[in-house]
């Protein structure tokens, strides 16, 4: 299966499984892309960030994912923040070539009404206590709707898979001859496709976020789309790229962006503290850093 959701091209590899059932992760991806996208008018996200604070009733898919934002909000000490929307939407990081830059004081104004803390979720409602405040699932929707995936998979018998979300690779078992499957990491700023690394897992979530997947360049300097929910700034710390191997993959993305965000140092220390997670951290000078020995990691 292949489709184009969530800004990004969904491929679905599935061996000895029926065309139905892969047609329905095609159905999935729409369903979640219709509830959680922030650019859909209609979604149920836009519904949230439209009610200007009053209480929106949400399905439980999307008030478990914002729950799952708020944790790893707090989880990072705010530098995850799934209200970063005010000034995300400033920036344009593509078909920018004229560099054009959000206006300083529009951005001090947005990054004022960034703050998971003001996000309330009882059962099923959803309300903003800022109601200039705005919510973007992008930073782990991609990652929930792979779990959702791999459970459908599954549920239907499927032993080998392969979901591969514009970049968040989740494997179902190993291969189907029996071999781990190998990831291969994308080497930063390279021609799409080149890898850095290559990593061997099964049943695993491999995830990874840089500052060569969305950018534009002016006057020499890269700005890219991963910003500081303190400054609304891109954030500028030495690290290209940083992946994330994990159980499941709505924890890598949350965790690729958290520890990018945290930099090499505070970042290594959050993944050595958690259990079952593992990363592998690229500096700009190009030195490869994985959390420990026990990943199966090839430098290319």
């Amino acid at each position: 299966m292949s489709g184009m959701y969530f800004d990004t091209i969904v491929q679905i590899e599935a061996w000895g499984t029926e065309q139905e059932v892969l047609d329905h992760c095609d159905e999935m991806c729409e369903y979640y892309e219709q509830l959680l996208s922030a650019t859909i008018e209609t979604s149920e996200v836009s519904q949230i960030n439209n009610a200007a604070g009053s209480p929106v009733t949400v399905s439980e898919e999307t008030a478990d994912l914002i729950r799952t934002g708020i944790r790893y909000g707090e989880l990072s000490g705010g530098k995850f923040d799934i209200t970063i929307a005010p000034a995300s939407s400033l920036w344009q990081f593509r078909d920018n070539e004229e560099g054009v830059m959000p206006d300083p004081d529009e951005l001090a104004e947005a990054v004022s009404h960034i703050d998971y803390r003001c996000i309330q979720v009882d059962g099923t409602t959803v309300t903003l206590t800022d109601p200039d405040a705005k919510i973007d699932l992008g930073g782990i929707a991609k990652g929930y709707i792979a779990d959702r995936l791999k459970e459908y998979l599954k549920s239907k018998g499927v032993e080998h898979a392969l979901i591969n979300l514009g970049g968040n690779m989740v494997t179902l078992g190993g291969r189907y001859d029996g071999s781990d499957f190998n990831i291969a990491l994308q080497k930063p700023f390279a021609e799409t496709g080149t890898a850095l690394a290559t990593v061997r897992v099964s049943d695993k979530s491999v995830v990874s976020s840089g500052n060569y997947e969305r950018f534009f360049e002016k006057d020499g300097v890269i700005w890219h789309h991963i910003l500081d929910p303190d400054t609304g700034y891109p954030v500028e710390n030495e690290l290209d790229q940083v992946t994330i191997i994990s159980e499941n993959s709505v924890d890598g993305d949350a965790l690729s962006t958290t520890c990018f965000v945290l930099g090499l140092e505070d970042g290594m220390d959050l993944i050595q503290s958690l259990d079952g997670i593992e990363a592998v951290f690229v500096t700009s000078d190009g030195e490869v850093h994985p959390s420990s020995d026990d990943l199966d990691l090839t430098i290319l």
